[in-house]
Formats: C-alpha cells, sequence, structure tokens
C-alpha cells in the first residue's frame, strides 16, 4: 500500500489504518460521530494527499480542458476553481474533478485516488491538439482544513486575507513559513474551510503549524468515515458509488456541472443534450428512513407494490439529524420529492421518502 507522508502521524494519534483505493489512509481515529461533529461545529483536519494532480500547460491547454470536461473552462479566470467531470464517450463518467485555473496555459485538475492512472490514460488518449501534461500525483500533499473554526485557525499562519476569499477561488501564497502554498476555498463537507496543496517536503511543517493554530478550537485529524459522512449529509456525489462509467451526469443531477452554451465541442455532447433536453428514465436522488434504519450501498429500493425501482448508492446514519439517509438512482416515475420508497434491508422493506439535498 502506498503510504501518504502524514501516515506515521495517523498511527500516532490512533488512526484506524485500512486500504483506500490502494493507499492505507485513516477511517477513524476518535470514532466517527465526534469526528463529523468536529467539524460541523469547529475544526477538523483531513489528510487528502491520496488525491491526484494533473497540470494540463502551454497554448493547448484549454482547448484539452474544454473537449475532456462537461463544464466549460474558458469561463474561468486565474484564481478560480470549478467542479467538472470528465464524460467517457459512452454516456458515463470517467471521473469527477476540480478544475484550478493559474492561467489561460496553466491548469491543475485535482482528481480521485481510486482513479489517477484511469484519468491519465484517458487525458492522454484524449490529447490530439498537444497539451502539456504532467502527473504530479506522487510529489504533492493535500490537507483539508474544514470547518467554521477553519478560517480562524488557518488566518493565524498566513498573511493572506482569507476572509476575503470567496468559494471555489484560491490564491498561492505563504502558510506556517512555506512558501508557495495552494490556499483554496474548497471542501467536500459542506461545513465550510480550506484546501491546501503543498510538496511533500514541507507537509509536517505545514501539520504541526495548522494543530498548533487550532487547539484552543479543539482541532482534531478527520478520517475517510466522517469524511464520507459528511459529504452525504450535503448530498454530495462520490465517485464508484453515486456516480460511475454506468451513470450520465443528467441522470446523477450533475447538469449544473454540464454546460451545452456556444460551440464547444466535447466529449459526449449531442448524447447528454438529447438527456436534457428528452429527460432520462431514471433519477439520483437523496431519501429519509421513515423508520430506524440504515441504507447501505447496494441495497434494492422498491415500491409500495414491492416492484423493483432502483439501487442505493450511499447511505449511513446522519450524525446530524440522527435518521438514516441515502442516495440512489430510482425510475423517473418515483424521483418526486415526497414520494414514498422501500428499502430492502435483509428480509424487510422499510419505508423512506425522496427529499431534495442537501438534507441539512
Amino acid at each position: 500500500m502506498i503510504k501518504t507522508v502524514f501516515n506515521s502521524l495517523h498511527k500516532a494519534a490512533g488512526g484506524k489504518m485500512v486500504d483506500f483505493a490502494g493507499f492505507e489512509m485513516p477511517v477513524e481515529f476518535s470514532g466517527i460521530r465526534d469526528e463529523h461533529m468536529t467539524v460541523r461545529n469547529g475544526v477538523g483536519v483531513f489528510d487528502v494527499s491520496h488525491m491526484g494532480e494533473i497540470w494540463v500547460k502551454g497554448p493547448h491547454a484549454l482547448e484539452l480542458l474544454k473537449k475532456v470536461g462537461s463544464n466549460d473552462p474558458s469561463v474561468l479566470i486565474p484564481g478560480q476553481a470549478q467542479y467538472t467531470c470528465f464524460p467517457n464517450g459512452k454516456g458515463g463518467i470517467v471521473d469527477d474533478y476540480l478544475t484550478y485555473c493559474f492561467s489561460p496555459e496553466k491548469f491543475m485538475l485535482v482528481v480521485n485516488a481510486s482513479n489517477i492512472e484511469k484519468d491519465w490514460t484517458w487525458l492522454q488518449s484524449q490529447n490530439t491538439m498537444g497539451a502539456e501534461l504532467e502527473n504530479a500525483s506522487g510529489r504533492i500533499s493535500q490537507l483539508a482544513v474544514q470547518g467554521p473554526k477553519s478560517q480562524e485557525t488557518l488566518q493565524k499562519i498566513t498573511p493572506v486575507p482569507l476572509a476575503e476569499m470567496k468559494y471555489y477561488t484560491f490564491v498561492t501564497g505563504e502558510l506556517a513559513g512555506v512558501n508557495e502554498v495552494i490556499i483554496s476555498a474548497t471542501g467536500y463537507t459542506g461545513a465550510g474551510g480550506f484546501e491546501l496543496y503543498f510538496h511533500n517536503q514541507d507537509a509536517l511543517q505545514i501539520w504541526n503549524a495548522v494543530f498548533e493554530a487550532g487547539a484552543e478550537f479543539g482541532i482534531k485529524p478527520i478520517g475517510l468515515g466522517a469524511r464520507d459522512t459528511l459529504r452525504l449529509e450535503m448530498g454530495f456525489c462520490l465517485y464508484g458509488n453515486d456516480i460511475d462509467d454506468t451513470t450520465s451526469p443528467i441522470e446523477a443531477g450533475l447538469g449544473w456541472i454540464t454546460k451545452f452554451g456556444g460551440e464547444r465541442k466535447f466529449v459526449d455532447r449531442e448524447f447528454l443534450a438529447m438527456q436534457q433536453k428528452e429527460g432520462v428514465t431514471r433519477r439520483l436522488r437523496g431519501f429519509v428512513m421513515r423508520d430506524r434504519a440504515i441504507p447501505r450501498h447496494g441495497y434494492q429500493l422498491f415500491n409500495a407494490e414491492g416492484s423493483p425501482i432502483g439501487v442505493v448508492t450511499s447511505g449511513t446514519m446522519s450524525p446530524l439529524l440522527g435518521q438514516g439517509i441515502g442516495m440512489g438512482y430510482v425510475s423517473k416515475e418515483y424521483a418526486a420529492f415526497g414520494t414514498t420508497i422501500y428499502v430492502g434491508i435483509r428480509d424487510k422493506k422499510i419505508p423512506a421518502e425522496v427529499v431534495k439535498t442537501p438534507f441539512i
């Protein structure tokens, strides 16, 4: 298994380590519920160094990104980030990712850990125009500092005016005495906060400074378990669960990152435009359990008559709501908010209500 530079710190902090996409990562420290509430109410730190970073540079960089992305990167100005996905040419999704615009000829893509090689191969196969590609995943570490106290924590160790940063913007500046740290006002929790990118050799200096700065707010390391419950309360998609090579962005409710304006010819444009216009046969929906039960990935969804209508893609017990929540694809007839559906749990069919996300 690949180890991030923070691996020994996780073990020293009592992290329960698991194999995640070939990386040895902490799934929990003090417990998922405690870590979850730490991020919702205070500040927590996630090691997300397993994520991939790919540079796209040169005079053909934008041309390549316009071709491969569902969202339109040409609207970005330097210092802006954008959420988007790679349509796969067959109506599905290669991966979802963030695009960071440094200049019209310099972009950084942040991709899912499980898809680094797949995305790299896909970009190379689409790069007929000759953009410069560089896979920097092994050289860059990343921490997500999330929660309502994250800004106060980080402001102690950077001169960058964090309060002025809008959501989905970033700056490259000094943090914890380290130059050229990418400070991004983004996150996967819905609790506010920042994601920090830096060279591996600066990782421990930054980790120590962040934890020292956040001590007065009860800062804690947070594992992948709480990362999942936090993102699920927001209804954020997780690749491999809620979206994959068989789901289209339109089915997944990602029409807002699928832009058809102008003449931009991107992968699957015609197919996705048809889906947008004519509708889809299934939709990704959030649902809340009416009884005390926890939906899990792979459970079947049924209608009142007991006929199968879909499948659960993500599910958990929401620490904030104290209710079972989930997401899943349902036939369009059952996609209206307020519809009662049933989750097959063991031998029972437990009622749930289709709701609008976020759940909180």
